[in-house]
């Protein structure tokens, strides 16, 4: 499968109407290269504003759907309703969504088939803790994480799998682009698709020439002027 290199912004709980709007217009004014596929994961309540104001050369995700089209569940979100914001892109399975919310692996399968039935992209998260790492697991780890969402996937082209360890995610740590390399090998020769890794401005280059490495998803640095640099890192 080829498709464009990939870059995912996670904007996380993080923003308002004026600081997204100052990003959102330097954004718009950047100059990105054009094989690069740039979708900015927006706060569920901005997710209208984002889509409104950003450019359309940009995608919009949101960070999370649960797993039916409506019903008696406080505070979720459909893919319906996602879409009905003009929406097109649904982060799932993020490891904040699992070991903060206490989401499983098998809800997360259910919730990438449920979006992806309903016409959403998916960028679907794995990965590792220190201590499944440390402890010499991280292949089981993240082949359990992604067995799961592959059997709920018939068209790979509507997926993004993102690779981001999880004692890389918000410690100013990130994977080495050899330990990225590392499991990417083991998920091309599982899946044979393509797989993004977490980054920062100061990694990006490197990372973007690994030559199983063909996208990034973004955590904080995308919500600084960094984000540009990211997304030209291929160029």
């Amino acid at each position: 499968m080829t498709r464009k290199f990939f870059v995912g912004g996670n904007w996380k709980m993080n923003g308002d109407k004026k600081s997204l709007g100052e990003l959102i217009q330097t954004m718009n004014g950047a100059k990105v290269d054009p094989n690069v596929e740039v979708v900015c994961g927006a706060p569920t309540i901005y997710l209208d504003f984002v889509r409104s104001k950003l450019d359309a050369k940009f995608g919009v995700a949101a960070q999370n759907c649960y797993k039916v089209p409506k019903g008696a569940f406080t505070g979720e979100i459909s893919p319906a309703m996602i879409k009905d914001c003009g929406v097109n892109w649904v982060i799932l399975g993020h490891s904040e969504r699992r070991h903060v919310f206490g989401e499983s692996d098998e809800l997360i399968g259910q919730k990438t088939a449920h979006a992806l039935e309903n016409g959403l992209g998916v960028i679907a998260c794995i990965g590792e803790k220190l201590d499944e790492r440390e402890g010499g697991i991280t292949e089981k780890v993240v082949f359990a994480q992604t067995k799961v969402i592959a059997d709920n996937v018939k068209d790979w082209s509507k997926v993004v799998l993102a690779y981001e360890p999880v004692w890389a995610i918000g410690t100013g740590k990130t994977a080495s682009p050899q330990q990225a390399q590392e499991v990417h090998d083991k998920l091309r020769a599982w899946l044979k698709t393509n797989v993004q890794c977490s980054v920062t401005g100061g990694t990006c280059k490197e990372l973007a020439s690994q030559k199983d490495v063909d996208g990034f998803l973004v955590g904080g640095a995308s919500l600084k002027p960094e984000f540009i640099e990211i997304m030209n890192a291929k160029a």
